[in-house]
């Protein structure tokens, strides 16, 4: 197979509309413009958008700024971070009100499992299974 022998398949490339080329084309006087109006005429297209003088729909709407709406409420932290809290039973108001986790987070997951040497509990906190099992094993509980 050579560059200059690769063609299309057939019925795939059609050849351009030849326009204006007299009444027996069924294409000729306004070339399938129909009869007047901006888009009949030669050079009579307006920007993507536009309304017909009407502010445009992009412009009426508010803008949201740079927040993510999507943005996840969740949060992963690690374990040598809540081992520094020296606190014993650890829930997501107490993350919240040590400025570990901000405001706006709703679920915490702990991982982490090889730092743990105390007994803790957690309430409504997931942790992964490698983690779970060394709670567990040091006597801790997850609610």
């Amino acid at each position: 197979m050579f560059l200059n022998t690769i063609k299309p398949a057939i019925g795939s490339v059609k050849s351009n509309l030849r326009v204006g080329r007299g009444m027996g084309s069924g294409f000729g006087k306004t070339c399938g413009r129909g009869h007047k109006g901006q888009k009949s005429r030669s050079g009579g297209y307006h920007k993507v958008g536009f309304e017909g003088g009407q502010m445009p729909i992009q412009r009426r709407l508010p803008k949201r700024g740079f927040t993510v709406l999507s943005k996840p409420q969740h949060q992963s932290i690690q374990m040598s971070v809540i081992k520094s809290l020296n606190e014993d039973v650890i829930t997501i108001e107490l993350l919240k009100k040590l400025n570990v986790i901000t405001e706006k987070v709703k679920k915490v997951k702990i991982y982490g499992a090889e730092s743990i040497d105390r007994v803790m509990s957690f309430e409504g906190i997931s942790v992964s299974n490698g983690t779970k099992l060394s709670i567990e094993a040091l006597g801790g509980k997850i609610l």
